[in-house]
């Protein structure tokens, strides 16, 4: 199958394309223009990878949670892609993407969510599947919930704005911690595929983003 995904919940922006076996990439920092440079950037790897949407099967996007912006473009692309052509689309959660990238079995994934706050799940992969131990939230860094057993990897940029705390909660669970990981295209792509050639990827109309949490910004008495 060929297959386009976007990732744009993070400053960087994401892209990779699957023509059959073979994958094509790029990951830069995008700060806060990824509405500017992400479509270009991907007709430019759809060029590298001798396709046009035309010959694309499937459009998979980064579903959430992350920056409400990005969350946004992300769906729109992706949306828009796929309406115009009607093709279907697979919503990927970033931090499954990012337990699918670390390449360990039991994984807390956890992003910087801003206002004190992290995004937190934890997974378990057995046969090639992955299983939610702890489904996608916002929680105080303070406030993760603690898991069970030992030899948890940990990955993600809330690790890096609240390792401390972090630890804390975790205490001995913690086998190993990659604080500078990412969520990227070409994880999401390994989850959308088994999808698409299921048969199960979703109506364009219908696709939309993973928030978790209610608002983005603190009001002055909050502050």
């Amino acid at each position: 199958m060929n297959i386009v995904a976007l990732e744009t919940s993070t400053e960087y922006c994401s892209l990779a394309v699957a023509r059959g076996e073979s994958v094509f990439q790029r990951h830069f920092h995008a700060g806060q223009r990824h509405s500017e440079l992400a479509l270009p950037a991907l007709h430019e790897l759809l060029q590298q990878a001798g396709l046009d949407m035309q010959a694309i099967d499937g459009v998979a996007y980064g579903s959430g949670p992350g920056s409400f912006t990005g969350l946004r473009i992300a769906c729109g692309i992706a949306q828009g892609l796929a309406l115009a052509r009607d093709l279907p689309t697979a919503g990927i959660g970033t931090l499954l993407a990012l337990a699918e990238d670390c390449g360990a079995d039991k994984v807390i994934a956890c992003l910087d969510a801003r206002m004190g706050e992290v995004y937190h799940a934890a997974y378990c992969r057995s046969g090639g599947k992955w299983t939610e131990i702890q489904a996608p939230a916002v929680c105080k860094p303070d406030a993760v919930p603690r898991l069970e057993g030992g030899d948890w990897v940990g990955c993600g940029s809330g690790f890096a704005a609240h390792g401390a705390a972090l630890a804390r909660c975790l205490g001995g669970a913690m086998k190993h911690i990659d604080a500078e990981a990412i969520p990227n295209a070409v994880a999401m792509l390994r989850l959308a595929l088994p999808v698409f050639a299921a048969g199960q990827g979703e109506d364009a109309a219908a696709a939309v983003p993973l928030y978790v949490r209610d608002k983005v910004a603190l009001k002055t008495s909050e502050r």
